[in-house]
């Protein structure tokens, strides 16, 4: 958890790409930004279709799950994820499978779910609007970044990053 421009997502790369459970060239690192999609896209990008399954479904489609191998899948703003969808998750995270827009075929998944978001889950839950069981199971390891404001000894290591970067591209 974090504000806005904490570097949740970067936290979440060094996670996957610092992992012992990488095994090969199939464990990719798939960020999905779930307030970025329309509710009634989401579904589809995440577990995929079958053709066939709406007007407009002329091939198989793989979803980010599929896609992300046996690696990780970063769900970033969770919070914003519609109440149906995330019982969905739910059932993923407990069964290790998904299940295709217009299939009825289970598929069995080994992915790291890592799940971020800015808000107060906590205070979702009590307004309704955020599943008590899918906070506690994705809650096993929280980690809570702090903005930058609050690190400052940070600030000297991402100019000298950023330094180096653009001499690099500028041949400074």
């Amino acid at each position: 958890r974090g504000e806005t421009g904490t570097g949740k997502e970067l936290f979440a790369r060094a996670l996957h790409y610092n992992s012992t459970k990488l095994r090969g060239k199939h464990d990719h690192f798939v960020p999905v930004n779930c307030a970025g999609i329309p509710t009634e896209l989401l579904e589809n990008e995440l577990f995929g279709h079958v053709k066939g399954a709406y007007t407009g479904a002329y091939d198989h489609h793989l979803g980010k799950f599929n896609s992300a191998g046996s690696g990780t899948i970063f769900l970033d703003e969770i919070g914003d994820m519609s109440l149906s969808l995330q019982a969905k998750i739910l059932r993923v995270l407990q069964e290790k499978e998904i299940m295709r827009v217009g299939s009825n075929a289970v598929e069995s998944i080994n992915v790291r779910v890592v799940a971020a978001t800015n808000k107060d889950l906590e205070g979702e839950i009590e307004r309704g609007k955020f599943r008590e069981d899918l906070f506690y199971r994705l809650n096993v390891f929280p980690l809570i970044i702090p903005p930058l404001r609050d690190r400052e000894e940070d600030i000297p290591l991402i100019a000298e990053y950023f330094i180096k970067k653009y001499n690099k591209i500028y041949r400074v």
